[in-house]
């Protein structure tokens, strides 16, 4: 059984831990009752888990799960492998209790968010450069510092000369300056992360498709788009008349292998988006919009979907971050970026799907990097 929940002796690696409450403490007495685990993580989108547990009611009529004083919306819960890699960590969102007709069928269901849900208690006014301009280091350190939260080492700098007051919750004004920066926004660890995508960082352990007895990718899919533009146009207005002049702005996102995805050896026309006008907005602005377009439409050029079997796979793979993949070939093979994943946790085992995106052909593993995977397969 890839999964046992009734105690730490006959665990196996990989296997989820779970705690709870401000001390972190295991739920070790719930572990027999829980019958699936999943958490979604995503560079766009807050983490989410969903933890579901069978319960039963015992000679007093307590029920073992929702009564055992433990599961209660708003306790802080941190989901790790047996291993100690984190897979999220946040807050208690929702309780939904299910007792059917058939009592044996009653279950309990727990909904998770990540730190960011804190961070949406409180509609906020601030001033924020009203009296004097600030920076984006600035207001993320003055934000998070009251939560326990730390900035990441990582992080951009942002903008130094903010002027932009404040009047929605914490979490919806970081995600705005993340936009206006054409950042990531990503909490993990106790930390978040605010800043451009990663693409040069070190990259994750390979994913290895068909590669015999080392094989960690159960499956794997990848396909080239080729409708996603090379370059994104807008037009700058004149100081008078009705004049406009078109601005093209090219992605500056670095490649993730030897051969830009693009089309511009396939000997048509340029293929470009033209950016709808922006109410109120000036030049820069739309030069900001126009590359975050540009960047966004250069890192999809080919997705890839796939499943690893997380044991055999030894870690937590993490969104927002660059990964190698082996095994599929000199023209898809080569260093990818994490998109999303999902972690599913049950009695079959503990198996990780992806979503990954990349703006470049061709294996830039290294020498070699195949010669492993051939033999595997024959």
């Amino acid at each position: 059984m890839g999964l046992d929940l009734l105690g730490d002796t006959i665990r196996q690696p990989m296997e989820c831990r779970v705690q709870v409450g401000a001390g972190g403490a295991e739920i070790s007495d719930l572990y027999p009752f829980l019958t699936e685990l999943r958490a979604e993580v995503s560079r766009t989108e807050a983490a989410v888990a969903t933890l579901i547990f069978e319960t039963r009611r015992d000679e007093q009529g307590e029920w073992l799960v929702q009564d055992a004083g433990v599961l209660f919306p708003w306790q802080p819960i941190i989901i790790s492998t047996t291993s100690g890699e984190e897979v999220m960590r946040g807050y208690i969102r929702q309780v939904n209790t299910d007792y059917p007709e058939n009592a044996a069928a009653a279950k309990v269901t727990v909904e998770c968010q990540d730190d960011s849900l804190r961070l949406d208690r409180e509609h906020k006014r601030v001033a924020w450069g009203t009296n004097a301009p600030t920076s984006d280091t600035v207001i993320l350190s003055t934000i998070l510092t009251p939560y326990g939260l730390t900035p990441h080492p990582d992080n951009g700098q942002g903008e130094s000369q903010v002027v932009d007051p404040q009047n929605e919750t914490d979490v919806r004004y970081l995600k705005r300056r993340a936009e206006t920066n054409d950042y990531e926004l990503i909490f993990s660890e106790g930390q978040v992360y605010f800043g451009p995508m990663r693409l040069s960082s070190a990259t994750q352990p390979t994913i290895l498709v068909y590669a015999g007895a080392s094989s960690n990718c159960l499956s794997f899919n990848a396909k080239a788009d080729a409708h996603q533009p090379d370059s994104v146009a807008f037009d700058i207005p004149a100081a008078s008349g009705n004049t406009s002049t078109e601005q093209i702005v090219q992605p500056t996102l670095q490649w993730l292998g030897p051969t830009h995805a693009d089309s511009a050896a396939s000997g048509l026309e340029d293929f470009k988006w033209k950016m709808s006008g922006q109410a109120g907005a000036d030049q820069a602005r739309l030069q900001a919009l126009a590359q975050q377009k540009a960047n966004d439409f250069d890192i999809h050029k080919i997705q890839a979907e796939g499943e690893l079997d997380g044991m055999l796979y030894g870690h937590v793979l993490r969104a927002g971050l660059p990964v190698s993949v082996d095994g599929v070939g000199s023209w898809l093979g080569g260093t990818y970026y994490v998109d999303k994943v999902s972690h599913h946790f049950t009695f079959g085992g503990y198996r990780q799907r992806f979503t990954l995106l990349r703006n470049a052909y061709g294996d830039n593993l290294g020498s070699g990097s195949g010669s492993m995977l051939l033999q595997g397969v024959f």
